[in-house]
């Protein structure tokens, strides 16, 4: 296998590539098909190495043809096969079906399964509905069904293999990505297989590491197939994979210096009620290292959240004009974290507004921009699906359709960073596209959103420039999440991953 790579593409120019390879390069179709079901093959002895029955669910497309390379192979082995083909085998052409010609002259008995006749031959010759019996059998399914090829919702025969393949309660290793999940959005189209296992090939592709993707691709593997270098050379990825692990170590700090050094932060908000939002934020902001945090916040919280954490500044705002000496005190501002809508909080964020300073907005904050729309340079935006959809005038569901689509809008119409918080978090600058591929689903809990802003105003506040403290933020919070996950995803809270902060950033 080849090291998981960084760079993310959509599936049409993962097909460019598997052209230039063929036409220009001379690499024939039928040797990458070859490459391809080895390395799932070695993927499964290496995952699953007492197997000893395989049930391969293969398509008419080429993904199939991967499918039927792997069942051959698993025949030579010695293992017990069983092949599961689904659709018309006369639309089997090419590439695919040379492979499955080579299948045919092993010891399996593939067969056909055509919408009326929903049978499973297998090595025994036992024909068996299909149905979650029809898979019992198995220790192990392999998914190469439909590919990234898939345009439409799954529907007829092709949703009942996938529904079956997720009903039999066994593992699946998913060949180049689980069938039914869009590659380019990572939204399942009506039903998709849930792979424990996906082994992708020649490109990593953009909607394996969010929306549903995480979900149903489970841990991934990757391999080039041998293409040459030079391929990946003639088109330019999509997207960036990032981890806190793929960013360099911060600097080390001189000796000879002092808190001012380290910046001055002025985070905004927490309206009655909401002081918790406001402090997770300004801790956050503290434990990356930001040399001093204020806190402009109700009168009735500043004195509750300095007895609790007394190395934040908190002071009483009620009225715009009372921001001025924390204006003129601070390199950068962090403003939504329990804000409210409120003429309060409508009146402090159009003070904020009028400086030239730079911003991390966030949650009430982006729902009070929505209304009154604006594009800076100097600012991060973080908003979670349901802000991002106010802010681009849709739905939340249209949103997650499409992140990728939603989140280069977004900082299209906007400017500035935008950071489109989910499952695959996306940073998104002007001419750049990342998502990080850590996090986990422990961290869909309240104040999350108010902690990841306090860690991205904190690294700003000592000297980041805008997109790095977005992307090394994100993925620091990310980070902290999975290891405060370790002891379980659920009952995680917020304030567990403070802890966390301090070790990821000065440690490897």
């Amino acid at each position: 296998m080849t090291a998981l790579p960084n760079t993310l593409y959509r599936a049409a120019q993962v097909r460019e590539l598997d052209r230039i390879a063929i036409e220009e390069y001379g690499i024939p179709g039928s040797t990458l098909m070859e490459h391809a079901g080895e390395a799932a093959f070695r993927a499964l002895r290496q995952h699953w190495p007492e197997v000893r029955r395989i049930v391969a669910v293969c398509g008419l497309g080429n993904n199939g043809g991967d499918g039927y390379v792997v069942a051959r192979l698993a025949a030579e082995a010695g293992l017990d096969v069983g092949v599961l083909q689904v659709g018309d085998p006369q639309r089997l052409q090419g590439d695919a079906l040379r492979a499955r010609r080579l299948l045919d002259a092993t010891p399996v008995a593939p067969g056909v399964l055509p919408p009326a006749t929903l049978v499973l031959p297998c090595t025994s010759v036992v024909a068996l509905p299909f149905d979650v019996r029809a898979l019992s059998d198995a220790d192990l399914i392999i998914d190469a069904l439909l590919g990234t090829g898939l345009k439409d919702e799954v529907s007829s025969a092709w949703r009942e293999a996938i529904e079956a393949i997720n009903s039999a309660d066994k593992p699946v290793l998913a060949v180049d990505i689980p069938s039914g999940l869009d590659a380019d959005t990572g939204c399942m189209q009506g039903a998709a297989v849930r792979a424990a296992l996906t082994v992708t090939f020649i490109g990593l592709k953009q909607g394996m590491y969010t929306a549903d993707g995480p979900d149903h691709c489970g841990a991934i593997q990757f391999d080039d197939l041998g293409v040459p270098g030079e391929v990946f050379n003639r088109v330019t990825a999509a997207a960036t994979r990032v981890e806190l692990k793929d960013l360099p170590r911060l600097a080390a700090r001189q000796r000879n210096s002092h808190k001012g050094d380290y910046g001055r932060l002025l985070v905004i908000g927490g309206d009655h009620g909401m002081a918790g939002a406001l402090r997770l934020c300004g801790e956050a902001a503290l434990r990356v290292g930001a040399g001093l945090v204020y806190l402009a916040t109700r009168a009735d919280h500043a004195a509750v959240i300095s007895a609790q954490r007394p190395e934040l500044l908190c002071y009483g705002v009620e009225r715009p004009e009372q921001l001025a000496p924390l204006l003129e005190r601070a390199d950068v501002i962090a403003i939504g974290p329990g804000l409210g809508q409120s003429e309060w909080a409508s009146q402090l964020l159009a003070r904020v507004l009028d400086t030239g300073l730079p911003l991390v907005v966030d949650a009430d904050a982006l729902n009070l921009l929505a209304l009154e729309p604006l594009r800076r340079d100097n600012w991060i935006l973080t908003p979670h699906p349901g802000e991002a959809a106010r802010l681009l005038k849709t739905n939340t569901a249209e949103i997650q359709s499409d992140r990728f689509t939603a989140a280069t809008e977004l900082q299209k119409r906007y400017g500035g960073v935008v950071v489109l918080k989910g499952a695959g978090t996306m940073i998104v600058a002007e001419q750049r596209v990342e998502v990080c591929s850590a996090g986990n689903p422990g961290m869909a809990s309240a104040g999350m959103g108010d902690v990841l802003t306090g860690v991205i105003a904190g690294l700003i506040a000592q000297g980041l420039g805008r997109e790095d403290a977005a992307r090394r933020g994100v993925c620091l919070h990310a980070a902290a999440g999975d290891q405060a996950a370790e002891q379980g995803e659920r009952g995680l809270i917020a304030s567990d991953l403070l802890s966390w902060l301090r070790p990821l950033l000065n440690f490897d």
